[in-house]
């Protein structure tokens, strides 16, 4: 925790208040579906992930992490944002029970949330998911009977990119952060001259030749994008100057700048950088060389989306991260993954039927997914885990021998059966905000998948348990 600031862990709230006592037996219930998750995260071993990223004694006291949890909760089943949540959570009476805020106290500020899910991370949410897979073991209630797998893209908070807008973004954002780093009485005399009407107008520029569909247009599509990498090559070179004598000016000459002003420096140089890698896949696109989507930048705030070609209709590429999800009858996701990029599927599944494997206590009996998995060498490494039957289309075209094995009714039955894994995933974009993520680079979208994971296995297994 060294550079952070210490904060006192507090696990519950303190006593209720006098109001609890005087309000009618009316206002005391809660719904069935929040009172069985509110009884499942009364165990104290969710606090446990937490531990770590936390002083036990020292610093500022943390908001209850019983509270922090019940809030993440709400926030997701319900798909609102910080702000809504705790506007919402103020003028509810059942909520505020739900969430343990004694009657009368505040409801936590919406950046207090913000910064618990940021500092926490991964580590935390993981530690939240098997804890909460080792109560449904417990409870002898996590089939393995059969489970499936399949993928998807979690999208990243990013609008459609495209190269002339990532260009305009960028210089706008280095024009602007030299102002301020200029402001703050660094590199003052360093010649900077702001682009952003100059790109801006060049882009509105591409439109509005696009929109005409003729040959000439896209010769003169082409000629702006040239001028704005140029635009953009002339900014960064600025950019990298002003970086260069604002630095000399803090640790050269002994000015004492502030903490947010080395961060402007350091977000110059790092914006400076990736417009550059924009200019580069600029200029290459132009000399008629696709840019490998395994490196191209999409986005300037968040590096590590990157373009996913999953070959649905009306949406061939999708931009963020592929998302593997692993559950069983009862619908209880068993395993998760998110990965930078399009990673092939087959070499993730035997992986994650392990882990499955390890939290249940024995290998699943069945496992299934689709002809993305088919590959022979799954089939081997999922039977010496010990599966019992590994259902899996293969890739291409089938012998007559292999024709036979996927005609059969047994089979038949449960690539059907996989089917339904869809549906999951649908269910997770639509009600546990998988849609897209709101934290960027791919430590802040496994944070987000992971959270969604967590309230949605709360809600299935809440209701085995009950």
């Amino acid at each position: 925790m060294e550079g952070i600031e210490a904060i006192m862990l507090r696990t519950v709230n303190a006593q209720p208040t006098l109001w609890e006592s005087i309000l009618p037996e009316v206002c005391l219930g809660l719904p069935a579906e929040l009172e069985a998750v509110d009884r499942l995260l009364d165990d104290p071993v969710f606090f446990e992930p937490y531990r770590r990223h936390f002083h036990e004694v020292l610093g500022r006291p943390s908001i209850p992490i019983e509270t922090y949890l019940r809030l993440m909760f709400l926030k997701f089943r319900y798909r609102m944002g910080f702000e809504p949540l705790c506007r919402e959570t103020q003028d509810s009476i059942s909520w505020q029970r739900f969430c343990r805020i004694p009657l009368g106290a505040a409801t936590p500020h919406p950046t207090t949330l913000m910064k618990i899910t940021t500092r926490c991370g991964t580590e935390a949410v993981e530690g939240l998911n098997e804890a909460l897979l080792a109560k449904a073991v417990a409870a002898k209630v996590l089939k393995t009977n059969r489970v499936r797998a399949d993928t998807t893209v979690v999208e990243a908070n990013v609008e459609y990119p495209t190269d002339s807008g990532l260009l305009a973004k960028g210089v706008a954002k280095m024009a602007q952060t030299i102002k301020r780093i200029k402001g703050a009485g660094l590199a003052v005399r360093t010649p900077a001259r702001d682009r952003t009407r100059m790109v801006r107008s060049r882009a509105r520029d591409i439109g509005a030749n696009l929109r005409r569909r003729s040959g000439e247009a896209k010769d003169k599509v082409k000629e702006i994008n040239a001028d704005m990498a140029s635009i953009a090559e002339t900014a960064i070179g600025e950019a990298h100057a002003v970086v260069r004598n604002a630095r000399r000016s803090v640790t050269g000459a002994g000015v004492q700048a502030s903490g947010r002003v080395r961060a402007l420096i350091d977000t110059l140089e790092e914006t400076a950088r990736r417009v550059g890698q924009v200019a580069s896949q600029t200029r290459r696109r132009l000399s008629g060389v696709t840019p490998d989507g395994s490196t191209r930048m999409v986005s300037l705030h968040d590096p590590d989306a990157r373009p996913i070609a999953k070959g649905r209709l009306g949406r061939p590429v999708e931009f963020g991260y592929k998302a593997q999800v692993v559950d069983n009858e009862d619908g209880v996701v068993l395993d998760h993954t998110v990965e930078v990029g399009n990673p092939p599927d087959a070499p993730q599944l035997a992986p994650a039927i392990e882990r499955v494997s390890v939290r249940a206590g024995k290998p699943p009996r069945v496992v299934t997914a689709d002809r993305g998995y088919g590959e022979a060498t799954v089939e081997d490494d999922l039977v010496a885990i010990g599966v019992g039957a590994v259902v899996l289309p293969r890739k291409g075209k089938p012998s007559a021998a292999r024709r036979a094995v996927e005609q059969n009714p047994s089979f038949q039955k449960q690539v059907r059966w996989r089917t339904g894994s869809e549906g999951r995933i649908s269910c997770l974009k639509r009600d546990f905000a998988w849609n897209r993520t709101r934290i960027d680079r791919i430590e802040g979208a496994r944070t987000w998948c992971g959270h969604g994971v967590f309230n949605h296995n709360l809600v299935k297994i809440a209701g085995l348990t009950a």
